[in-house]
């Protein structure tokens, strides 16, 4: 007996974009910190054509904290990644993924600290 996958008509993996192992790990390693630190609860992670995002809410029904954005066209330009705040501006851009979550490290270091 063998199993045949189907996939959706008009749906493609080659046209989306994703994280990494590597890169999820180290994106959900800073997560669980910050649900241990008591500041987020809920995160949510879209895939699409031109970019994959990794959002994280305080509560679920309010807008991400922080997103994460993996963008590969922007790969030779100003970085792939950014990070981008409540309010949409772009708080950070970069080549490396482990840079652009500096900020948001230290944000976390000051709620350990309080």
């Amino acid at each position: 007996m063998s199993a045949v996958v189907t996939p959706f008509p008009g749906v493609s993996r080659h046209n989306q974009v994703g994280f990494e192992k590597n890169e999820l790990t180290q994106i959900l390693n800073l997560y669980g910190r910050m649900v241990a630190a008591g500041n987020w609860r809920d995160y949510a992670i879209d895939l699409g054509r031109d970019a994959a995002v990794f959002s994280m809410f305080r509560r679920a029904t309010e807008r991400p904290e922080y997103r994460i954005e993996k963008r590969p066209a922007l790969r030779n330009r100003q970085g792939m990644w950014a990070l981008v705040g409540e309010g949409g501006a772009i708080l950070k851009r970069g080549h490396e993924l482990g840079p652009v979550l500096a900020p948001v490290e230290r944000k976390l270091m000051k709620l350990v600290d309080a």
